[in-house]
């Protein structure tokens, strides 16, 4: 069986992060090997788990088949950067090295090496479902377009002769990896786009400009949840009444302006993190018919 994966998405702050937590355990505490990955650069998995995670695969504390790793962009650059480098410096001049140090120096060597990251997972073996809490949306989509900077930053390595930027099998094991990760991405019956949204007028606004955009690149949403509603029986206080009343105007407005599947998230009366919070918050989307296994 082959993995499937699930992105879940949204402006900062709408708590799409304790959402795909939520995903993960579901996944993982109903028999499937899960793995959560944040490629947040400000991740906060550590936090809402309750336990140490960092750049490494780490096993969640107390639950079977469930594993997560934060990205470090600065780390897989690094790391991108030293697969090349390191072969060369043993074939190579040290003058040449240093070109082509230089050479990968870039910013967009830096956004390359986030997707060849990213892909890799694409690639795993043994998981049965991989969770990505994505950074807000815009760098989402940013992501998915890096195929084409990566062809751009090839032919800009490799002009002028200068092919000792990485052996032409590399290059080309590089682009069938990518492909392979980005019609995974596109293929519906493997991959699920998720959106977090909170019924205010930012947020709606963004997902929709980023619906938009993924579609622009061959990328559906699956599904929305509508995060942070006031419930109702807190709203005989005139505050929250009247914050409830501006949510249900921003509700149906999602209804009209983002027409996916959605499901409500109402508020809890505690933080969510540690497992018995995020437990909770999987049996109320499970509850809503928001989650299913992949099995």
């Amino acid at each position: 069986m082959s993995t499937n994966f699930a992105f879940v998405s949204g402006k900062g702050g709408v708590g799409k992060t304790s959402i795909a937590c939520a995903i993960a355990l579901y996944h993982a505490e109903h028999g499937e090997y899960t793995l959560i990955v944040t490629t947040d650069p400000a991740p906060n998995l550590s936090d809402v788990f309750e336990q140490p995670i960092g750049h490494n695969i780490t096993a969640i504390n107390s639950v079977e088949r469930l594993s997560a790793i934060e990205i470090d962009p600065d780390i897989t650059a690094e790391e991108y950067r030293e697969r090349y480098l390191a072969p060369l410096r043993e074939i190579l001049p040290p003058e040449m090295v240093a070109v082509v140090a230089e050479q990968l120096a870039s910013p967009c060597t830096s956004e390359v090496a986030s997707f060849d990251k990213f892909a890799d997972f694409f690639e795993a073996s043994g998981v049965d479902f991989i969770v990505f809490d994505t950074a807000p949306t815009g760098h989402t989509v940013r992501l998915l377009e890096l195929p084409a900077d990566w062809t751009r930053h090839i032919d800009r390595l490799t002009e002028g002769g200068h092919s000792c930027a990485g052996a032409v099998a590399n290059i080309k094991e590089s682009r069938a990896k990518y492909d392979r990760a980005v019609a995974a991405l596109r293929n519906p019956e493997q991959t699920s786009f998720i959106f977090v949204v909170q019924p205010e007028a930012t947020p709606i606004a963004e997902t929709e400009r980023t619906l938009s955009q993924l579609e622009r690149v061959g990328v559906t949403a699956k599904e929305l949840i509508i995060n942070g509603i006031i419930p109702s029986e807190q709203c005989e206080v005139p505050f929250f009444r009247k914050r409830r009343e501006m949510q249900d105007h921003y509700i149906e407005e999602i209804h009209r302006r983002i027409p996916l599947p959605s499901k409500s998230l109402y508020f809890f009366d505690e933080e969510v993190k540690g497992l018995e919070m995020i437990r909770k918050v999987g049996r109320t989307l499970n509850q809503n018919g928001q989650l299913s296994t992949s099995q």
